[in-house]
């Protein structure tokens, strides 16, 4: 059997599609195509009304509100700019408040619910993109979505694709060995496949792009995971079905939950997106309707529009704003959506998971990539043929990090303005004549009172969210029941507040990298283990701690009340070290989870394909492909190594005289060896990805001994 599957083709024949290039500059109203079904492409505009009315509503009673405050005598230049600041930072929150209302009320009375599936037509992929991910975990989730699928009685119509960016050769070769794994274990018709691309082109917007110009023919639709996803089978057949059912759909989004955390950090944001995530997404899907947005994973899209309309151009110039789109998904969504199609979300849609990173250094690290992708959007909001809530979609991806350097002006503004009247002497004589000196004053009641309804209606959407699963039986006992709800509620709000300085202070330090030119790179992300070495928390967070404590200090000397406004910052940017060492304690984390707080449903009452991949993984982890040495398996294993020369590309035609420098350093060190220790040992990994990709240097890696001649003796 095992022979058999290393000789069956790892990819089927191809089918291309063409993917021609898009452009931002030029596009014209007759490439939009007409809506097959236009009865059901009704556009929410009272829901946009409330949404954009209400939140430019709430900003001019905020905006008058803060006038009052800094206006009681003659305003200064910089209670001016803090009243500016205060307005574009109380939008923000005022725009998340009355879109969580809506999605408070669609949640309640079960708004956008998918129709169960009994049969499908057509044939869809599940698309799998990694980059040097764990084997054991990905075809461990493979598996058991696919066994999930199967369940369903509708399997015939799925295929699996696992397209490989990875660029670690040992983990390479434990993919393909658990690739291989994997289709022995489920037989003949497995219809499960994979590919590795030579060169990571493009990042993942150029592996998905890869796989649809070369196998996209085949498939109708494609669902598109990331690497941490898990999809029940009734979830992944209810999107196909909704694809079919709707001709005008391009893209539909699921709403992933996040699962299997257990660091301190992972599970606040696992609580969190549980609890208050439903109210946000729910409300986002309404107002957004058939103009939705697309997060790049756990979403099902029509094949042949993707490939027609999603072809991502370089922008000019170099990275950090020039070059390859980094954050793809919202680009994709928008050209598919000014072609014509529609891009909506499915809230109530349940069966669709993902991970989070472990710790706040972790998430700080995929942070700062996000941010450049979304800074990035700001040479591609004012492109030709978007839909105003497109560009509505990059803008809010654009304020979601300029909102922590506009909030650290605004403390720095009211800092500066508290020593003006404590420090400064008041200016009698001005160009203008008057009987009274310049002298910021406030009004410390309204201030008061506008600093509460500023609390009331950031905390909101959190309230929400916490009553509709307290509202709802069935979660309310999964998660541990309502008094612990409410605790946990407590826990995830006061860390929020602690954490939320320094996420302020690493946001504010990434825009400012990246307005001086600065590019980040693309590393894999660590799934499981938060533990950070304490010297490398120290380096990361004692600036944020001596800015805290200097702050608080100078608060203090200058007054009191500063200081007690100033308060959560201070705290949160002193014990930055201690918090961001916490973040990643598993300890922590379990020890609130057998205590039943930052419990979430699915954790009460798990999902069974999600105990079923962990379950798999551990047994495929038993297998060791993680863990073996990518050369002394190929070596060894002579079915491996034939199976992997099926799944290498056509070599490419060399010209005569022109020398790879890597790959004859590497046959030079090949030749030199006396057995595969002194190959395993002196080949660069480099140079090992260069002889794995290449059949005559893989034939000259199998005649290497196993062991020296002297050794053996």
């Amino acid at each position: 059997m095992r022979t058999l599957v290393a000789r069956e083709p790892a990819t089927p024949p191809e089918s291309r599609l063409v993917m021609p290039v898009q452009s931002f500059r030029r596009w014209s109203a007759t490439d939009r195509r007409q809506p097959a079904q236009p009865r059901n492409w009704k556009t929410p505009w009272l829901q946009r009304l409330f949404v954009f009315g209400g939140g430019l509503a709430l900003t001019a009673f905020g905006a008058w509100e803060m006038y009052h405050v800094v206006s009681v005598s003659r305003t200064t230049s910089l209670q001016y700019v803090l009243l500016v600041l205060f307005t574009i930072n109380f939008s923000w929150i005022a725009l998340a408040f009355t879109s969580a209302i809506l999605g408070f009320f669609g949640v309640l009375f079960g708004v956008g619910r998918a129709e169960r599936a009994e049969s499908l037509q057509h044939r869809t992929v599940v698309v799998m993109p990694i980059y040097n991910e764990s084997s054991a975990r990905t075809f461990a989730a493979v598996a058991a979505i696919r066994e999930s699928v199967e369940a369903t009685g509708l399997g015939e119509h799925f295929d699996y694709f696992i397209v490989s960016d990875t660029t670690n050769p040992d983990i390479w070769i434990s993919e393909e060995r658990a690739f291989l794994a994997l289709r022995e274990r489920l037989g003949p018709n497995s219809r499960v496949y994979y590919r590795h691309r030579p060169k990571n082109h493009h990042r993942k917007a150029g592996n998905i792009a890869d796989f649809v110009t070369r196998w996209g023919g085949h498939y109708e639709n494609m669902i598109v995971l990331d690497a941490d996803s898990l999809m029940t089978g009734s979830c992944i057949v209810r999107l196909a079905a909704a694809m079919e059912s709707d001709p005008d759909a391009g893209i539909i989004q699921s709403l992933p939950l996040i699962i299997n955390r257990n660091t301190f950090f992972a599970r606040l944001q696992q609580f969190a997106a549980r609890v208050y995530g439903p109210v946000i997404a729910t409300g986002l899907a309404m107002w957004s309707g058939r103009d939705g947005n697309y997060w790049g994973h756990n979403a099902i899209i029509r094949t042949r529009a993707f490939a027609e309309h999603c072809g991502l151009p370089d922008l000019k110039g170099k990275p950090p704003f020039g070059g390859h789109i980094l954050s793809h998904d919202f680009v994709e969504a928008a050209l598919i959506r000014r072609a014509g199609w529609s891009v909506y979300m499915l809230p109530d849609l349940t069966g669709s998971y993902e991970e989070s990173p472990p710790s706040l250094i972790d998430i700080s690290v995929r942070d700062r990539r996000w941010c450049q992708g979304n800074l990035q959007h700001s040479r591609i909001i004012g492109a030709k043929g978007f839909v105003l809530p497109t560009r509505q979609h990059f803008a809010t991806g654009i304020m979601g990090y300029l909102a922590s350097p506009f909030w650290l002006m605004q403390l720095v503004v009211g800092i500066l303005i508290v020593l003006q009247v404590n420090y400064a002497r008041p200016e009698y004589f001005t160009q203008e004549f008057t009987l009274f000196p310049v002298w910021p004053r406030f009004d410390p009641e309204r201030a008061l009172r506008l600093f509460a309804i500023t609390m009331a209606i950031l905390l909101a959407p959190k309230l929400f969210g916490l009553l509709l699963t307290l509202f709802n039986n069935k979660l309310r006992r999964a998660g541990g029941g309502a008094i612990r709800l409410i605790l946990s509620s407590l826990i995830e709000v006061l860390f929020s507040a602690f954490f939320a300085p320094i996420m302020m202070l690493i946001q504010s330090g990434s825009v400012f990298q990246i307005l001086l030119g600065r590019d980040t790179g693309w590393n894999p992300q660590r799934r499981d283990d938060g533990s950070i070495p304490f010297n490398d928390i120290v380096r990361r967070h004692r600036t944020h701690t001596v800015l805290g404590v200097v702050t608080g200090l100078s608060a203090f000397m200058i007054a009191t009340s500063l200081f007690a406004w100033m308060s959560p910052t201070i705290v949160g940017l002193v014990l930055a070290i201690p918090l961001s060492w916490a973040s990643g304690q598993l300890a922590i984390g379990l020890w609130l989870k057998r205590r039943g707080l930052l419990l979430t449903p699915e954790e009460g009452d798990p999902p069974a394909v999600a105990l079923r991949a962990n379950e798999l993984q551990t047994e495929f982890a038993k297998a060791g492909f993680d863990d073996a040495d990518g050369l002394k398996a190929i070596h060894a294993d002579a079915e491996l190594r034939h199976a992997h020369e099926l799944m290498l590309p056509d070599a490419q035609l060399r010209r005569r005289g022109e020398i790879d420098p890597e790959r004859a350093v590497a046959q030079a060190k090949l030749v030199d060896a006396e057995s595969i220790e002194d190959a395993a040992i002196w080949l660069k990994p480099k140079e090992r990805m260069v002889v794995l990709h290449d059949r005559a240097l893989i034939g000259l890696l199998s005649t290497l001994p196993a062991e020296r001649a002297e050794s053996a003796a």
